[in-house]
């Protein structure tokens, strides 16, 4: 089974232009999250996709693959779907270009349940979420699963609602994703046809496409200390953690 890993990496960030080429301790945040994709042994390859030149250039300097697609792409899966159509795999990884801590074990967790159910179609990522105020802040999204752990609902409001009891865990999404062709298939034809669907467009969860028609959403649960970087407030947690790590020997950046 060929497998590829695929980082979208939209310059026109409407809430963080130009975040995927911000700088974390003298690199770009796509850098380091190109290097961890790397260490997943399991990918046979890796590469950016991206609309934009800027950050073609800078992939190419440092050695990065890269793809160039179309600027027209209303979502990231979209931009993944034209990488699947010109690059043919088995199982398409998605990885999001504004996670630079995310660990390649948790890359790898998205994997896994392909190799043992070839029935499945897509799968995504949940972590137990340990600060409350991720359970009320609306840029994190928080997972509903049945107790097979298959997607019933993503929602950026605080669900579900403990009235009975307070002893209930909240999960929120990690967004690495693994779609067979066909499914990636599904979604951008459904895109050019109706657009986005309805709940998915109301919430901007992309992965509600899939639920709202009737797709098994394999989550699986993962231990992950991921920060994404959705403002420039979580970029100065993410410099502060990886110049830690730099001081203390846990990172080397190559020369």
């Amino acid at each position: 089974m060929k497998i590829i890993g695929v980082i979208p990496a939209r310059y026109k960030s409407s809430r963080f232009p130009g975040k995927p080429l911000a700088d974390i301790c003298g690199k770009p945040m796509i850098w380091w999250v190109y290097q961890q994709c790397k260490k997943v042994k399991d990918l046979d390859e890796v590469y950016v996709a991206t609309e934009d030149q800027r950050i073609v250039d800078k992939c190419n300097e440092l050695g990065v693959n890269v793809v160039l697609t179309a600027d027209t792409h209303r979502t990231g899966t979209d931009r993944i779907g034209e990488v699947a159509r010109k690059i043919k795999a088995d199982l398409i990884v998605n990885i999001q270009g504004d996670e630079p801590l995310l660990e390649p074990s948790t890359i790898k967790a998205a994997i896994e349940p392909f190799f043992s159910n070839p029935e499945l179609q897509i799968s995504n990522l949940m972590t137990k979420i340990k600060d409350p105020v991720d359970v009320v802040n609306f840029t994190v999204p928080k997972v509903l699963t049945n107790k097979d752990g298959i997607g019933i609902y993503l929602t950026r409001s605080t669900a579900p609602y403990p009235k009975g009891s307070i002893n209930y865990h909240y999960f929120k999404q990690v967004c690495v994703y693994g779609f067979k062709p066909e499914a990636l298939q599904f979604y951008c034809d459904y895109g050019m046809k109706y657009g986005k669907a309805k709940i998915e467009e109301i919430e901007d969860i992309e992965i509600l496409r899939f639920i709202e028609n009737g797709y098994k959403v394999q989550y699986i649960e993962v231990e992950s200390e991921t920060v994404a970087v959705d403002t420039p407030n979580d970029l100065e947690k993410v410099r502060k953690i990886v110049k830690e790590k730099i001081d203390s020997g846990e990172i080397v950046i190559p020369e």
